[in-house]
């Protein structure tokens, strides 16, 4: 859920007199390749008459069929939500309680096709619980619930996700932020889009750090043309053309800490089907790619499925004798409540467009229209900054020192040495940031392995979305002139 989501359960859930108390939310699903999660989009408050608090909570059945028939129609699953305004941590479930969600269970399954989701909230120290219900009566517990916005906020399942514990060569990090925000962060499902000169090393940092599960997904190989950019890289990797996430693996291994590190091998286009919903899998997502039509795809997730994504690049402008004028990297958190790439001017819906058809690796296209060729200009030098910074927004994120949080976009200025705090703003019809929680309702702007003629008509709706954002960014152009 969102952080807004959270601010408002909890000023419903916990009361001033100590009471429990009970609501219903709609959520959207949100399906991966191997998880399933569900992202509540709507609370719904109960009205006069539909639920009763007296030391416990009660609701009556005609709430709960008001709400399932509006989450039908909205194609949405329904959740029940309860407080235990004295309990700590993550909560099992009373007698009353599983009485009174399989009570609802099979009801609401009926009328919305998609089964109850059962959550508590934990009053002392707001920790969230979560089970799914089958209409048999049977629950089964999630793995975490997770709270985007400025912190990502982790409650964790201890008998599913059990705490790891820290080894002697991590006591340094765990030094710097504790033991409970290490037993968070390892916990963590990490995943890095891209593993060139920037991602290459991201991967490997995380590895160091002690999280047990890092992802690397890239379909390219490694050639000799990038080996100045990829230091863990060989001259045999590049002579043999060795997948770079093959790479990423051996680098990461080699650095880890956790004692049970698994890394997660997928090479993988992100703009495909299958890329997508792998990325899906992931709590939190690393963007090291340079192309417009991936950087689409991981945007898009942010909002949609509350995946929180750092995004990071650089742009180095020469002279025309071929000296550096300048070296300018910009890193971002993309999630709900901060502009999405297109808003920050990060992304052009008119280059995605032209990269999903294939123009950017054209070299008519290019020479004809002096489109630039993406990744061309890079040093391995300054691809490390740009890494410290998606890493330091990483520990703001999900460490949060003094609770601040991440701070917004950021720019730097390599002739200056300047850094500073961009002032980007949302725009009113940003057609990703008003899609929050759309989960599988999402438009699908990844690409299916094959286009036959039975699903082109498919691939009209992501053209379709990209033609509105190219005319929502001619409007704002046309204003601004």
């Amino acid at each position: 859920m969102t952080a807004a989501i959270h601010e408002t359960l909890t000023q419903h859930l916990i009361r001033e007199d100590g009471d429990e108390d009970l609501c219903l939310a709609m959520y959207a699903p949100s399906t991966g390749a191997r998880r399933d999660t569900a992202l509540i989009r709507e609370v719904c408050l109960p009205i006069h008459g539909e639920r009763e608090v007296h030391g416990n909570a009660t609701i009556t059945g005609g709430y709960v069929l008001r709400v399932a028939r509006e989450a039908r129609h909205r194609g949405l699953g329904v959740v029940i939500l309860h407080s235990h305004p004295g309990g700590r941590g993550w909560q099992d479930l009373s007698e009353l309680d599983a009485e009174a969600e399989t009570s609802y269970a099979h009801m609401v399954a009926q009328v919305t096709g998609l089964p109850l989701i059962g959550m508590t909230l934990a009053g002392i120290d707001e920790t969230w619980s979560a089970r799914r219900w089958s209409t048999d009566g049977n629950h089964f517990a999630a793995e975490n619930v997770r709270v985007v916005g400025a912190r990502l906020q982790v409650s964790w399942n201890e008998r599913l996700v059990p705490a790891p514990s820290a080894m002697p060569s991590q006591l340094r990090t765990v030094s710097a932020w504790g033991e409970p925000t290490q037993a968070s962060i390892t916990r963590l499902r990490v995943l890095v889009v891209g593993s060139g000169s920037v991602g290459m090393d991201l991967a490997i940092r995380l590895a160091a750090t002690g999280i047990q599960k890092v992802g690397v997904m890239d379909f390219d190989v490694v050639e000799e043309v990038n080996r100045d950019r990829l230091v863990a890289a060989t001259r045999r990797d590049a002579r043999l053309k060795i997948p770079k996430v093959d790479v990423a693996q051996r680098a990461c291994i080699n650095a880890a800490t956790a004692a049970d590190f698994r890394f997660q091998r997928h090479q993988l286009n992100v703009t495909s089907i299958e890329g997508q919903s792998t990325a899906l899998d992931y709590d939190v997502i690393f963007s090291c790619v340079d192309r417009p039509w991936p950087r689409a795809i991981l945007n898009q997730l942010a909002y949609t499925d509350l995946i929180p994504v750092i995004d990071g690049g650089i742009g180095i402008d020469t002279f025309d004798t071929g000296e550096m004028r300048n070296a300018t990297y910009r890193t971002h958190v993309v999630r709900p409540g901060r502009p999405c790439l297109q808003c920050n001017g990060q992304l052009d819906p008119a280059q995605v467009s032209r990269d999903r058809l294939g123009l950017f690796d054209n070299p008519t296209y290019i020479d004809k229209d002096s489109q630039p060729q993406a990744g061309k200009q890079n040093v391995t030098m300054l691809s490390a900054s740009v890494m410290a910074s998606q890493l330091a927004l990483f520990v703001s994120l999900v460490a949060a020192p003094s609770r601040f949080g991440e701070p917004g976009p950021l720019r730097f200025s390599l002739t200056s040495h300047r850094l500073e705090h961009v002032q980007a703003t949302t725009n009113p019809a940003c057609i990703y940031e008003n899609l929050v929680a759309e989960g599988d309702q999402r438009v699908p702007l990844a690409q299916a392995a094959a286009t036959s003629p039975a699903n082109k008509s498919w691939l009209l709706r992501p053209a379709m979305f990209l033609a509105v954002q190219n005319l929502l960014s001619l409007v704002k152009w046309t204003r601004r002139r």
